[in-house]
């Protein structure tokens, strides 16, 4: 009664297949060496900042606050000093640079 024609499109290959994956794969290494491979060696590289620290070192916080390490303790936190006589204890993971690499630091009032 009812006949259901179905129309296939004839296939065509042109060999341009190969062309598509190798595109993709310098798509992949392209965004792989501009944006995963620099932040992971930022990470590593703050990681080995952190736990190099030792008493006596001038360091910024993740906050703005300036300080001085006054003591290294086991837990993971330091006693910091942010004038004569005022401390803080903040987390190790709280820490944001050296407080030299804070001062070289560009601002937006150095851009010409």
């Amino acid at each position: 009664m009812f006949t259901i024609y179905l129309l296939q499109a004839k296939s065509t290959s042109s060999g341009f297949g190969g062309f598509q994956f190798i595109f993709l794969g310098l798509m992949i290494l392209v965004f792989w060496m501009f944006f995963i491979r620099p932040q992971a060696k930022r990470a590593k590289n703050q990681k080995k900042f952190i736990e190099d620290l030792g008493k006596g070192e001038k360091i910024v916080t993740i906050a703005g606050i300036h300080g001085t390490i006054n003591k290294v303790n086991d837990d993971g936190t330091l006693s910091i000093e942010i004038s004569p006589g005022s401390y803080l204890k903040i987390e190790k993971s709280a820490i944001s640079m050296d407080w030299t690499a804070a001062l070289n630091k560009p601002t937006v009032t150095d851009k010409k």
